[in-house]
């Protein structure tokens, strides 16, 4: 699919690998709508970009419709979907304290890493299969963005490794779900990356992160994986396929 011209929508577009997303489309020639939950930094972005923001919270149908419908009537109907938006957690099932991890914890973020992703991407697939088809038949293309957790989880990733591991294993049934209507589905699982969240931490932990890499011995860069992002996007025979971006990491246990 030619990018230049398509609507498309980024989940998590208002910062990380998201925003890096976002920018790269529109730089390509998509018209992008920046779906957050923080609309103070969508709006930012978006207006950076020449794009639309909208508020959206992805585990709940009638926010993601309401942000569907103002994408679309701003830009048309999306032919692209990139799931970034996601949360993180670290918890021991059995804390220092000998008490259980709180469920709570492990369902808030499988509810929004697994299930809202789920979410969007059924409303998004339900008005996509309704579009005229592109030249070789396609109508759309969706990403799904797991990690390398998904496959190397480290102690107390139990939630957060479970959610990954959901959309790795949710991939090659959709795309195949799917191939009646002419939408590819992709996930790509990125190692550790500069993004805001990381660099917070401090230097030297940074540094010891990057230095685990084993070529480059560095942090992936957002812009990296926005570029893979993209590239799923104009390459059509990509489809069922999960991708790891990881200068050829694999997570120790601790």
């Amino acid at each position: 699919m030619n990018i230049q011209g398509q609507a498309a929508l980024v989940t998590g577009g208002a910062s990380g690998l998201g925003e890096a997303t976002a920018r790269e489309l529109a730089r390509l020639g998509a018209k992008v709508a920046v779906l957050d939950v923080n609309a103070a930094l969508a709006e930012k972005v978006a207006a950076e970009i020449g794009g639309i923001a909208c508020v959206c919270d992805i585990t709940q149908a009638d926010s993601v419709n309401a942000a569907l419908d103002k994408a679309e009537a701003a830009h048309g109907p999306a032919r692209i979907l990139m799931n970034v938006a996601g949360i993180g957690s670290a918890k021991r099932i059995v804390g220092k304290d000998g008490n259980p991890a709180p469920l709570e914890d492990f369902t808030r973020v499988v509810n929004v890493n697994l299930i809202g992703a789920y979410n969007i991407s059924r409303l998004y697939a339900a008005r996509c299969a309704k579009l005229e088809p592109l030249e070789g038949g396609e109508r759309g293309v969706m990403m799904f963005t797991a990690s390398v957790a998904a496959f190397d989880g480290q102690v107390g990733q139990q939630a957060y490794s479970a959610s990954k591991g959901g959309l790795v294993g949710m991939t090659l049934p959709m795309a195949r779900d799917l191939a009646q209507h002419g939408i590819r589905v992709c996930t790509v699982a990125p190692g550790l990356f500069a993004t805001p969240l990381l660099k917070e931490l401090p230097e030297p932990v940074q540094q010891s992160l990057a230095a685990s890499i084993p070529f480059p011995p560095r942090l992936g860069k957002p812009s990296e994986f926005a570029e893979l992002a993209c590239h799923i996007v104009t390459n059509g025979h990509l489809n069922g396929e999960v991708i790891r971006l990881d200068g050829a990491l694999r997570m120790a246990p601790r």
